[in-house]
């Protein structure tokens, strides 16, 4: 049973730090969109003060979908690709963004791209197109799509981290637990048989046990083996016998004790070295050779 409550406890942690994990990772991807929209609107107002326009507005940042988010402006503007791509290298990378990414410039009224850039976390993989040549003004939404979605902050994830190796501590804890009281158990029930031969006796648990074969007493048999082993060796007398395991708790018995005594004795009979004697007109004697 104590195991069962064990494993019960270590699987509802699980699902706790499981659950914990979950909310973890959701709260990561809701704050990796945030810190995109905030870097792109960086970007979008710096195009529009190269622009000289400080007034027109840089529209709301939409997550198209996983990793891809499009800016968008209010009016039209013209502007230097070159300024474009390192605008964005410069806000991502205070906003602690991945350093992979594809950015698109859309034209709004065709959907085509005029110009478009790589970016790989590695100089010589960059694939960035001449700059120089002005965008005509007009209008236009420019969409990045991050190729690496996990941002280079080394706090990212570390919650997640943190309830892993607490839901492994937890289960060593209760592994170690279990262990000490499984050893407690054994030391315990070790120390409450008596040897009989090559029997282990254990009054609380109604049984002996020899080698791996269990046999089961009865409450009776229990009894009456406990007064034998007390004075092994030793003539125990009949009234003796029934006072203790019959008398004492308002039973007359008859013929009971002989029944019981002989259910011990077949109890009994794989060790030869057991004897359950009959001394005639007194009573019993268990003999335990050497």
């Amino acid at each position: 049973m104590e195991h069962k409550k064990i494993y019960v406890l270590g699987i509802l942690s699980g699902i706790i730090f499981f659950i914990l994990g979950f909310s973890d990772i959701k709260e990561q991807k809701e704050e990796f969109s945030e810190l995109v929209k905030i870097a792109l609107r960086d970007v979008g107002n710096q195009l529009l003060l190269t622009n000289q326009d400080s007034t027109s507005l840089v529209l709301p940042v939409i997550e198209l979908k996983k990793s891809k988010y499009q800016l968008s402006f209010e009016n039209s503007l013209s502007f230097d690709p070159s300024d474009l791509t390192s605008i964005i290298k410069e806000s991502f990378q205070k906003a602690g963004l991945p350093k992979q990414y594809r950015v698109e410039v859309l034209r709004c009224f065709d959907q085509e791209v005029p110009y478009s850039f790589l970016i790989k976390d590695d100089i010589t993989r960059d694939i960035i197109p001449c700059g120089g040549r002005f965008l005509p003004k007009g209008c236009y939404t420019i969409e990045v799509r991050f190729t690496e979605t996990q941002p280079q902050s080394s706090s990212f994830g570390k919650q997640t981290l943190i309830y892993g190796l607490l839901f492994i501590v937890l289960i060593l804890l209760l592994l170690v637990l279990y262990r000490r009281k499984q050893l407690h158990v054994t030391n315990k029930s070790g120390a409450n048989y008596a040897s009989i031969g090559s029997f282990q006796f254990y009054p609380e648990q109604h049984k002996l046990i020899k080698q791996t074969v269990e046999i089961s007493l009865s409450k009776k048999e229990c009894e009456l083996l406990e007064i034998f082993v007390a004075k092994p060796n030793q003539i125990v007398k009949r009234d003796e016998l029934i006072k203790k395991v019959w008398e004492d708790n308002g039973v007359i018995v008859g013929r009971s004790l002989d029944t019981y005594i002989s259910k011990l004795r077949k109890k009994l009979k794989d060790d030869q070295t057991i004897k359950l004697i009959n001394i005639h007109g007194i009573g019993y004697k268990l003999e335990i050779k050497p």
